[in-house]
């Protein structure tokens, strides 16, 4: 079960070290990453056009922020880049405030989308080598305690927005920099040969595998992350075509938030449920991805068929909450037990795949609902969804994948 007792019985005191800084990095990082679109519009004045802009640029650099980072995880080693990366992005973050030229602002939210996502694949990489017995859990623990933190630092960030949007960026700041000074002692007497453990033999007698030609080895991590990328692809929806839906209708903003509220609730009550799943799955990570991708298309159906009910918006939240919690832990999960040294890099070409679905998104589901409202919006989340159910199937027959023995249960 989860709960505070179990995590400081079970796992490592260095694990919940760094379970502590990261829950306090996602609740600062939500400071900003909310705020985003108000603060070009009512501070820089710019439109909402622009603001979109800004956002499409970030996620432009993050996807290559991404693959980058998975490229030079054994180049620079995991320290200097993780430290590196939290350390420059804490920097932009706190100079933000200070810029009021629009061409700069663009280039310091370019760079700060490209640092986010450098060091993500690297700290998920870190998970898996440092505590290969329990990755599983803790990339699950992890998965909640950054939504809790999100939540508690978006509720945050409103109320701190309304005195000053400068304190938002410092809050935001900081925390990012606190996580890099966490990494910098932590691994300070660490080198990245005793890290990667096992693999460090194997990475050396490889070193010289060239990054590209492990692409070719698209069985391994493609359809899996095309399959993640259209199901994020789907979720945008919520933004994009349930929340103008609901104002359309006339039903007050609380409605749309209430959906995300609920989605925070089954995140962390789900759990137990969570857990029966994967049992029932015998831990199978793969028939955990296609659960996920037919959880999707289901709620994305149920609400198409019956998007004229708020209930239906409910029931459909409950439902893909359930798919997002049992994908976002299994990908990392996957990658770090498949792909032995070479797991940074794929961790950082699936992350940009599937940063590609999210930035797609947005531009094809607002579209369609400029073009017929919310029933084709409903509707193309739904192919999509059910598309990414093929894609998953697809990665479980050329994975064929065995139970786990030695997967401990997961929370």
């Amino acid at each position: 079960m989860f709960s505070p007792a179990s995590l400081l019985n079970r796992y490592p005191r260095e694990a919940l070290f760094f379970l502590v800084a990261s829950f306090i990095n996602s609740s600062g990082s939500a400071f900003m990453w909310p705020l985003t679109t108000l603060y070009v519009h009512t501070i820089l004045q710019r439109s909402m056009t622009e603001a979109g802009f800004v956002l499409m640029i970030q996620s432009l650099a993050g996807i290559v922020g991404q693959f980058v980072g998975g490229s030079l995880f054994h180049r620079l080693g995991a320290k200097r880049l993780i430290v590196g990366a939290l350390f420059v992005q804490g920097l932009i973050q706190l100079s933000i405030p200070f810029v009021h030229s629009w061409p700069l602002y663009l280039a310091l939210m370019t760079g700060l989308g490209f640092t986010f996502n450098l060091s993500f694949p690297a700290i998920q990489a870190f998970i898996g080598f440092r505590w290969k017995e329990q990755r599983r859990e803790l990339f699950n623990i992890v998965y909640v305690g950054n939504n809790l933190g999100m939540a508690i630092g978006t509720s945050l960030a409103g109320v701190i927005a309304t005195f000053s949007f400068q304190l938002t960026f410092l809050f935001n700041s900081v925390s990012t920099l606190m996580f890099a000074l966490f990494f910098f002692l932590f691994m300070k007497n660490m080198s990245h040969q005793e890290l990667i453990g096992d693999a460090a033999k194997a990475h050396k007698e490889k070193k010289r595998t060239n990054p590209f030609t492990l692409l070719f080895r698209y069985q391994l991590y493609l359809f899996m992350a095309l399959g993640a990328g259209f199901i994020f692809f789907s979720n945008t929806v919520w933004n994009t075509g349930v929340a103008p839906y609901i104002t359309e209708k006339g039903m007050p903003l609380s409605s749309y938030s209430w959906l995300w509220t609920v989605n925070g609730i089954i995140i962390f009550a789900g759990q137990p449920i969570t857990s029966w799943l994967k049992r029932i799955m015998r831990q199978n990570l793969s028939a955990q991805l296609i659960a996920s991708a037919v959880l999707y298309a289901v709620g994305f159906g149920f609400m198409f068929l019956y998007h004229d009910s708020y209930s239906a918006f409910i029931a459909g939240m409950i439902i893909t909450t359930f798919g997002e919690m049992l994908i976002s832990p299994t990908i990392p999960t996957f990658i770090t037990e498949r792909t032995g040294e070479f797991a940074p890099f794929y961790l950082g070409v699936v992350g940009a795949i599937t940063t590609g679905g999210r930035l797609l998104g947005p531009l094809a589901i607002g579209y369609m609902y400029d073009q017929g409202g919310v029933e084709p919006t409903l509707l193309l989340a739904t192919l999509v969804a059910t598309a990414s159910v093929l894609l998953c199937l697809l990665h479980s027959f050329f994975q064929r994948e065995k139970p786990s023995q030695s997967a401990s249960s997961s929370l």
